[in-house]
């Protein structure tokens, strides 16, 4: 039977996992509805707020299920992993109470006015909430993201008596790896919305629905997807070299590469057995590793068995997984490529209203694309850091609570059946929404109708 560590390994990354879905959703789609509600403002079209009024509703739905989440993992910093808080507190509580106070607070102020207010304030104090809320969505990212960067490249701080105390909160906050780390987050927000307005207004189209609205936010997505997804190539590049300097080891289980050597190929598929720590059924592209973390084809590239203790105890991550969730990542990225580009070219050809019905099926089965490729990269890197919980400082196995392993395998087992009736929940509930809206007409001239003539348009300002 597994022991409390490997249980409680796996508990958290189940609610992180669970949790990072809905942030990854509100990032995003905050400024999105900026954008749509500022389009509505500086042209009076209706569509842009019968794309703010449908969307809002999943931001909403999004929000709370990320509040509820995070609430939920915060508890096991003192359930199961006490002793976190008891070497890098006076590091990580500052850290996480900045990210309450500056953020979530500013978000949970002005969210009723942006969910409810549109027909009940002046409208710049509507676009002013809804500014508000993208932007407490965005710096809770930058809060997390430091802290998290921290754990993985810490700097500005001492060890007292064992315990971690600040030295340099500048330090501190812009960690050798945040930057990297709080765009290539943005960035895979942005994709994930992107993909998720695309699919869904896909699904729409596929339905019938063929309302102004709707072939509005196919193109957006669409433009957002493909204008985006080069730009996270390049930051994942860039933040590969920056892991490659500090955490050679993550680079190496990356790779699948157990000697350090020159000319690495690129495996683009292998079983990494690590007992014989070896490979077996490489598929690689021939010195191509080296080419993209070296920049030649001989660059040394380290190797799994440099990091190794003397009782030949692994000082490396777990290979396979690292392997695999890395590949997962790139893979689906490739796809969202593949597909965004050659949305955008029909776009340019033939309209949204013409789109070919074999890219709106592949828009609609990629909607939720986003959640994959994220997970696989927080799996990345997360794993990756094994077996440090903060590199170089705190063990992964220090930290861990001595709870008995029946207890924590019985909530886990909880959390797992409830976490998957909530996922099916919320997916289900999404698709309910937009099969409502294309059955419907559109929300706003309902909620909003102007007098006079049978014209229904929301005025900008009234």
């Amino acid at each position: 039977m597994m022991d409390t560590l490997i249980l409680s390994r796996i508990q958290f990354g189940a609610n992180i996992s669970f949790h990072i879905l809905f942030p990854t959703i509100t990032i995003a789609l905050g400024w999105v509805l900026l954008f749509f509600k500022l389009r509505f403002n500086a042209t009076g079209d209706q569509k842009w707020m019968d794309a703010y009024l449908f969307w809002v509703k999943i931001f909403a739905l999004s929000f709370a299920m990320g509040v509820v989440s995070g609430i939920t993992m915060s508890f096991q910093f003192g359930t199961n992993w006490p002793g976190f808080m008891e070497k890098v507190g006076n590091i990580a509580g500052p850290l996480l109470a900045y990210e309450v106070m500056t953020a979530f607070f500013l978000e949970a102020v002005f969210l009723g006015i942006m969910l409810f207010g549109a027909s009940k304030v002046a409208n710049w104090v509507h676009t002013l909430a809804t500014f508000l809320v993208a932007f407490g969505t965005t710096m809770s990212t930058f809060w997390i993201i430091v802290l998290n960067s921290w754990m993985h490249t810490p700097q500005g701080f001492e060890i007292i008596d064992g315990v971690a105390h600040a030295t340099n909160w500048f330090e501190i906050i812009f960690n050798p790896s945040m930057p990297y780390r709080l765009v290539h987050m943005i960035l895979a927000s942005g994709l994930t919305v992107a993909f998720l307005i695309a699919g869904i207004s896909a699904i729409r189209l596929l339905w019938g629905d063929t309302k102004e609205s709707v072939k509005s936010t196919l193109r957006v997505g669409i433009i957002v997807a493909a204008g985006l997804i080069p730009v996270q190539i390049f930051m994942g590049d860039m933040h590969g070299l920056n892991t490659l300097e500090y955490q050679p080891q993550k680079v190496a289980a990356m790779e699948g590469n157990w000697e350090t050597q020159g000319n690495v190929p690129l495996l683009l598929f292998a079983l990494p057995d690590e007992e014989a720590r070896e490979n077996r059924f490489e598929v690689g592209v021939p010195n191509m590793a080296s080419i993209i973390l070296k920049h030649k084809a001989d660059g040394v590239v380290p190797g799994l068995n440099d990091f190794v203790a003397e009782d030949g105890t692994p000082l490396h991550p777990p290979v396979t997984a690292v392997f695999w969730s890395f590949r997962i990542m790139v893979g689906t990225g490739m796809a969202m490529l593949l597909l965004s580009w050659a949305g955008a070219f029909a776009l340019r050809r033939r309209g949204a209203a013409d789109m070919p019905k074999l890219l709106l099926v592949a828009f609609a089965g990629m909607a939720f694309s986003g959640w994959i490729a994220t997970l696989a990269g927080w799996y990345t890197t997360e794993i990756g850091r094994q077996p440090w919980l903060v590199q170089g400082v705190l063990g992964t196995k220090e930290a861990v609570a001595s709870v008995p392993a029946p207890m924590v395998l019985s909530t886990l087992i909880i959390y797992l059946v409830v976490y998957a009736a909530l996922i099916l929940a919320y997916m289900g509930t999404v698709t309910y929404l937009a099969w409502k809206a294309s059955r419907g007409e559109p929300l706003s001239s309902r909620l909003y109708p102007r007098r006079g003539e049978g014209d229904v348009r929301l005025v900008p300002g009234e």
